[in-house]
């Protein structure tokens, strides 16, 4: 059996954040009224001489340039299933793994170029803004693929919530094995059940999910951009050593030597986990809405997508290239779990990493999960708006201290994260469930959907050569989403085989 180690699977905050606030129409609604309200406060401030910045919605003046965008784009980037690059490479050997990583960057990197021309609605420069993925969306293809489209996302984000559960045990149970080698050498069996962690885990984030304003809190995104950059830097720094010092694996052009049928599925598994970390596009329209409108905003935004991106697939190529050339066939699913054994004198640098991975996904978990909750708790409210138990606020005193409660708040969210913790202590095969998250999104929202809005944008005529062209690589994409579904849940199936419900132990 196949247990994932898997802190790759992590999402940076920034990007979860962004991606899933643009799905909620309420705040499409908000934004117009603020819009609104901002061109009202202009002209008031204009009558009383006062002199107010603003750009052609209302807005203060955006101040980003072609730099700051860039920094966003890698920021989003990193984190996004990066550490578990190497054994993906493993799998699919030199020459399949660099060309799928190039491929599916490439891809992506295309279709935010595609993006980045659909910010202003029908005029690229002069048309009005859409500050969301899913404004424009419902803009340019209409309500029907705006539905369609969140449900994917809030599918997507649901089952993230599980893999960050996974994550967490994983990494607290790395640091337990790593002190447990120090005290009795490295030939104990150091056995410990993820378990406890998973529970421990859950009920932290029960106590943080009642925080309503938790996605307020800016200072995570900066927290999880730096603890993304640590535990990834020193993943590559100790492949880097490993390597100079002589003690690299070895490596094929074809990949793992496994009998047929299993390194197929393995590299379909592959195939998923690479898709994942791919997927930066979701957020462009939120990195593009920061941009000063001159020069225009599309033409800035390419440039930065050239810049960001490139940087971003040079990073996965370091991960993946010397991960694997560090421990060849043997490559673990996670970079950071071969270096334990092989190297004790790095113990502390493999704590620090696990830490940071802790520290990423305990608020990263509440920043993901709160528009969940909103959205549901939304449509509770509409559904049945004189409930007391649904919309009434109760205020509790504990000391000094005031808060409120919500009995519906309060019942769906400790749920909802139950479940999640009950799943994951049911299902921990990371790398399967990682790839299988890459195939949901990858293709329809990565690819197809930024395809389909070009062609509207630009009146691109059916059975026209660049239509083919561009249908030919959403179908390849489809493929590719289809074969990583395919052997995900080909791994998923195996591991339940063999696994016996909450017992697992490594």
């Amino acid at each position: 059996m196949r247990l994932g180690y898997g802190s790759g699977f992590l999402v940076n905050i920034m990007k979860i954040f962004r991606i899933v606030m643009a799905l909620s129409e309420v705040k499409a609604e908000f934004q117009h009224d603020l819009s609104e309200s901002g061109l009202n406060n202009t002209a008031k401030n204009v009558e009383a001489g006062e002199e107010l910045l603003v750009d052609d919605d209302g807005k203060l003046k955006r101040t980003g340039t072609v730099w700051t965008a860039s920094a966003h784009i890698i920021t989003t980037s990193i984190g996004a299933g990066v550490l578990s690059l190497a054994w993906a490479m493993a799998q699919l050997g030199w020459l399949a793994g660099v060309f799928i990583l190039l491929f599916c960057t490439f891809t992506a990197g295309y279709a935010s170029t595609l993006l980045a021309d659909c910010y202003r609605y029908p005029d690229p420069v002069s048309g009005k803004r859409n500050c969301s993925y899913m404004e424009t969306v419902k803009v340019y293809l209409g309500g029907t693929m705006h539905m369609i489209c969140g449900w994917i996302l809030y599918l997507d984000l649901a089952a993230i919530g599980v893999g960050f559960t996974i994550t967490t045990a994983n990494s607290l149970v790395a640091i337990q094995k790593s002190n447990c080698h120090r005290k009795n050498g490295e030939d104990s069996p150091c056995m410990f059940s993820y378990i406890p962690h998973m529970v421990g885990f859950g009920l932290v984030e029960i106590l943080l999910s009642q925080l309503q304003n938790f996605h307020k809190l800016t200072w995570l995104s900066k927290l999880a951009a730096i603890m993304s950059f640590v535990y990834a830097t020193i993943g590559i720094g100790l492949s880097l050593a490993k390597i100079i010092s002589g003690d690299g694996g070895t490596t094929f052009l074809a990949g793992a030597d496994q009998s047929s049928l299993e390194k197929i599925w393995m590299m379909l598994i592959a195939v998923g986990d690479i898709a994942f970390a791919c997927s930066y596009a979701l957020v462009l329209f939120e990195i593009q809405d920061t941009l000063k409108s001159s020069p225009p905003e599309n033409k800035v935004m390419k440039r930065a997508v050239v810049i960001g991106g490139s940087t971003m697939t040079l990073f996965f190529m370091m991960c993946a290239s010397l991960g694997y050339a560090a421990f060849g066939n043997k490559t673990p699913e996670n970079l950071l779990a071969g270096f334990g054994d092989e190297m004790p004198w790095a113990f502390w640098l493999l704590d620090l990493a696990n830490f940071c991975v802790v520290l990423h996904i305990v608020g990263a978990f509440q920043v993901l999960c709160q528009p969940v909750f909103g959205i549901v708790e939304l449509l509770a409210s509409r559904r049945w708006p004189k409930s007391n138990f649904i919309n009434k606020e109760n205020q509790v005193r504990l000391g000094y201290m005031k808060f409120d409660i919500n009995m519906f708040r309060l019942t769906w969210r400790t749920t909802f994260v139950v479940l999640a913790t009950f799943i994951a202590m049911a299902m921990p095969f990371f790398t399967d469930m990682l790839a299988l998250l890459g195939a949901i999104g990858y293709w329809p929202l990565i690819v197809y959907v930024p395809i389909e809005m070009h062609i509207v944008q630009n009146k691109i005529q059916k059975q026209t050569l660049r239509w083919f062209g561009l249908q030919l690589l959403s179908f390849l994409c489809l493929l590719l989403s289809l074969a990583a579904a395919s052997g995900s849940i080909y791994g998923l199936h195996k591991g339940l085989g063999a696994y016996k419900l909450f017992q697992v132990k490594e």
